[in-house]
C-alpha cells in the first residue's frame, strides 16, 4: 500500500517546484514498480510517471517529461516525485500506486493505491 505526502505547500506558483513522497509498507518494496498518476478536476486519471523495481528505468508522460523526476530509496521504502517548472495544467490530485514487477502507466495494472494529494499551480 502507498502512503503519499507533499513535502511543501499544496499551492505553488507557476514555475515553482514541489516534491511528493510515497511510502509503502506490507510489501516487498524491491519487487514492486511505483507509478504516479494524477486526476484534474473533471478529467480522467492519467499516468504521469513510473519507476522500475531497482530504479534503473523511469517513464514519463509527454506532458511532464523534462520537468518531473521520479526516484526511489528502497532502503526507506519510499518513492519520490520531484516536480519542477510547474504549470497551471499540472493542477490535479496526485496518486501513488504500486504493482508487482515491471512498470506500467495504466491504472488498470496497478494493484494498490494511496490516497491522493492536491497540487495546485496558480498565480
Amino acid at each position: 500500500r502507498c502512503s503519499c505526502r507533499r513535502l511543501g505547500g499544496g499551492l505553488v506558483q507557476p514555475g515553482g517546484s514541489l516534491r511528493l513522497s510515497c511510502g509503502a509498507s506490507g510489501i516487498t518494496v524491491e519487487e514492486h514498480a511505483f507509478g504516479w498518476f494524477r486526476q484534474a478536476l473533471g478529467k480522467e486519471r492519467e499516468g504521469v510517471s513510473c519507476i522500475s523495481r531497482g530504479g534503473g528505468s523511469t517513464y514519463y508522460s509527454d506532458s511532464v517529461k523534462g520537468r518531473f523526476t521520479v526516484s526511489r530509496d528502497n532502503a526507506k521504502s519510499t518513492v519520490y516525485l520531484q516536480m519542477n517548472s510547474l504549470k497551471p495544467e499540472d493542477t490535479a490530485i496526485y496518486y501513488c500506486a504500486v504493482k508487482r514487477y515491471g512498470c506500467s502507466m495504466s491504472e488498470n495494472d496497478m494493484k494498490y493505491w494511496g490516497k491522493g494529494t492536491q497540487v495546485t499551480v496558480s498565480s
